[in-house]
């Protein structure tokens, strides 16, 4: 039998045991990659996830395919899109899955892993 090797998901940083060498008993194959998610995951500079990174990745990446970006400060929602601390605007992860792609600046909720 082949040990688990116990990996920090990159996304939520919860330990979890990552099978890769005996990916028909992993954690993530309980999760079926929907093709949006799967697209957005190619842009991403993540390794592993855990299924329930995974399965809000499918949940997100769906999401996204009924909602436009917003293009105009009018557009944002407060609590969707941002949230304010201190007095100043905190894009939430789904605003920038909504983007498109990282801007590079290390953003709190970058979703694509280049905190």
């Amino acid at each position: 039998m082949i040990e688990p090797k116990i990996k920090v998901c990159q996304r939520c940083q919860t330990s979890f045991d990552c099978r890769m060498n005996d990916i028909t008993n992993c954690q993530c194959k309980s999760v079926v990659i929907t093709d949006a998610g799967n697209d957005f995951l190619k842009k991403t500079k993540y390794d592993c996830l855990c299924k329930n990174c995974l399965s809000d990745i499918n949940r997100l990446t769906e999401m996204a395919k009924k909602q436009a970006f917003p293009r105009y400060s009018g557009d944002l929602e407060e609590g969707f899109h941002f949230y304010m601390e201190n007095g100043y605007f905190v894009f939430t992860e789904f605003y920038h899955l909504l983007r498109g792609n990282c801007c590079g600046s290390g953003c709190r909720h970058c979703a694509y892993g280049k905190k």
